[in-house]
């Protein structure tokens, strides 16, 4: 087996691909041990798969993964890893904000023994408002609700352990919560100083709506982390109480009627319409948790759907493009 994967999804990068690739390599070559370089093209409109295409012609260390159309950096990170065959995986963003130069970093922890490094962009230097302060109140709070104690979950500059991996299922935008998903299972972490680079080509693909994305994932994340493998307790637990409210509302209407003779509906209409509503609600929940439940059973065994779709993948050695069947 490899010793190393690099993986790195690419979006119309091709100002930074042959760039990326000679000094990725440089790298990988000085480091002394055997490496892959995973590129994966994730719908880019531009050249990016042309030049992918010329290098993987010439390295057999690489592996082109081209994606049908632009499934997003989960997916396209999820793909990377799937086709990746080193004991650890390396992932980094292409546009050279990651600075290879730092790779020696993760490779001297995860040789510690360490599941995973996640980077720490420690002295960031992007805009304040747009990106650093949002960034900081979503790790402190992404760290608080996973008890993991790393203060940069959103970059993608982190190396894993391969059976890390293969326990932690990527979909939507969850590729930065993995050191938090992974913690579920018991995995060491740490963490490394990184540099952070301002883009010198391209156009960046982030914007403020991202960080409002960012929030909702860790609503998520959290129910994940507590509650995967006891919805009902979530559910449950706000079933019930809505179902004891709406019995104690009804008995005390009931009392009135027969004890008092007192006509319910003209003296107490709003509140035996709310009885009843509690009493649906928590019916519902208790529904939905007994649903969960039932899903839970499959949760270890799962038929895992890949959130991305190959177009082909290109091997050097291979001589040919391997076109993939939907």
């Amino acid at each position: 087996m490899l010793k190393y994967s690099i993986v790195i999804p690419l979006h119309n990068e091709q100002e930074n691909v042959t760039d990326l690739y000679d000094r990725l390599k440089a790298v990988m070559e000085a480091s002394g041990e055997t490496f892959e370089i995973v590129l994966v093209d994730d719908g880019s409109e531009d050249q990016t798969f042309d030049l992918l295409r010329e290098i993987a012609s010439v390295d057999s260390r690489v592996t082109v993964v081209k994606l049908r159309r632009n499934f997003g950096q989960t997916a396209g990170l999820a793909a990377g890893f799937d086709h990746a065959r080193g004991e650890f995986i390396i992932a980094m963003d292409g546009d050279l904000q990651h600075d290879p130069a730092d790779i020696p970093l993760f490779l001297e922890k995860v040789a510690e023994g360490y599941d995973i490094v996640s980077g720490w962009r420690k002295q960031r230097i992007d805009n304040f408002w747009l990106r650093r302060f949002p960034s900081r109140v979503a790790n402190w709070t992404m760290a608080k609700l996973s008890g993991v104690d790393i203060h940069d979950f959103g970059t993608t500059f982190k190396a894993y352990r391969r059976e890390i991996l293969e326990q932690v299922p990527l979909y939507g935008e969850l590729h930065r919560f993995i050191p938090a998903l992974a913690s579920w299972h018991g995995a060491t972490i740490c963490e490394v100083p990184i540099r952070n680079i301002n883009r010198e080509r391209g156009v960046s693909h982030y914007g403020i709506s991202r960080t409002f994305r960012v929030f909702f994932d860790l609503i998520t994340i959290r129910f994940l982390l507590r509650y995967l493998s006891r919805p009902l307790h979530f559910f449950g637990t706000g079933g019930m109480l809505s179902i004891f409210a709406g019995s104690g509302i009804a008995v005390w209407l009931m009392a009135q009627k027969l004890l008092h003779h007192i006509d319910v509906v003209a003296s107490h209409g709003p509140l035996m319409l709310f009885g009843a509503v509690l009493l649906v609600l928590g019916m519902n929940l208790l529904a939905i948790g007994l649903l969960g439940e039932m899903q839970v059973r499959h949760y270890h065994s799962p038929v895992r759907r890949a959130p991305y779709s190959v177009d082909r993948i290109l091997r050097a050695q291979s001589e040919e493009e391997s076109h993939i069947q939907e």
